[in-house]
């Protein structure tokens, strides 16, 4: 039987050309999210609404691990984003605010999924490619 394997998963919009540097801070907005949303650290101690707070803190304390994968187009990202909300993982969806690249305009960039079972998320994800 396979070990037992917590992760997260980048999903990064390739359309939008963004710079090398624009794409890893979007990666990291969109990594760390869902603990500014969803969870507060009390000395050493995860508290979280969350459904699955044991994969959460298994993922923290044990490597962070992440893929960074892509989709062709903002369609494509928000599908998803809705499929792993419908599944019940924990997802967030990054919109840049457009002051650096994008014209100003907000643009819906790059999501996280997990942390949760890498096999939980490979449901949703088997078919994109590495970016």
């Amino acid at each position: 039987m396979p070990s037992r394997i917590v992760k997260q998963v980048i999903i990064m919009r390739k359309d939008l050309n963004m710079r090398k540097g624009k794409m890893i801070a979007q990666g990291a907005h969109a990594s760390i999210a869902f603990l500014t949303r969803h969870a507060v650290i009390e000395g050493s101690e995860l508290r979280t609404g969350l459904k699955n707070p044991e994969e959460v803190n298994e993922w923290m304390t044990k490597g962070f691990t992440k893929i960074c994968l892509y989709v062709e187009s903002e369609q494509e990202l928000i599908d998803v984003h809705q499929q792993a909300l419908e599944a019940g993982l924990n997802t967030t969806l990054i919109t840049d605010s457009g002051l650096t690249e994008f014209g100003g305009v907000p643009t819906r960039t790059c999501c996280a999924i997990g942390p949760n079972l890498n096999t939980e998320i490979d449901m949703i994800t088997k078919d994109l490619k590495l970016l």
